[in-house]
């Protein structure tokens, strides 16, 4: 559901070069990411717990978007916590969703919007969202082993680029949208006095 206001806003600079190279990811590239995602789809909940607790030992200021980690200072505990798991389980759920989308353009990019329309509702600003794609990468490496080369790192960063940009428009959306809604009638001002 989206806000009355939002309709369709022209492409950014940045979205058209996201776009550009997800369109660009060649078949081999394709292939590639869903091959490599079989594997790492055996050891998924651990691909999870491994990117979050690394984002957190990298970025601990990402921490305070999550209410339930902000004060937990042990990596053992969060390593072994059910709700770091589940978290961990719903991005790499959407993760494979994007992986399947990856031949349908306008469904990938509707999920990435919005799903960055949720973390403007849950208080999670872009500048975080690359930072889960980096630490992706550094947990599967390990996974994947001898199946990992430059060209797999190129194709999977690609990709979340690709999701970033496009969640990063869902959040101004949502926020533009809230914004928006957010001044009421009277307080807006009258376009009937405004100088030209």
């Amino acid at each position: 559901m989206g806000c009355a206001i939002s309709g369709t806003t022209p492409r950014t600079a940045e979205e058209t070069k996201a776009e550009d190279a997800v369109a660009h990811l060649n078949e081999e590239q394709i292939q590639m990411i869903k091959e490599s995602w079989k594997v790492i789809q055996e050891d998924i909940a651990k691909v999870g717990i491994i990117m979050f607790v690394r984002l957190f030992e990298t970025h601990p200021e990402c921490k305070d978007v999550f209410f339930l980690f902000r004060d937990v200072e042990d990596l053992e505990r969060l390593r072994t916590s059910r709700e770091l798991r589940a978290h961990g389980l719903r991005v790499m759920s959407f993760i494979e969703k994007s992986v399947a989308r990856l031949d349908q353009l306008e469904q990938l990019e509707g999920l990435a919007v919005e799903l960055g329309k949720s973390h403007y509702r849950y208080s999670a600003p872009p500048k975080y969202y690359s930072y889960v794609g980096a630490e992706f990468i550094c947990a599967v490496q390990p996974i994947l082993k001898e199946k990992w080369n430059r060209d797999l790192e190129e194709a999977w960063k690609t990709l979340f680029l690709y999701l970033t940009t496009f969640m990063n428009h869902g959040y101004q959306e949502e926020e533009n949208c809230q914004n928006h809604t957010a001044v009421s009638p009277k307080d807006r001002p009258d376009k009937r006095n405004t100088a030209l």
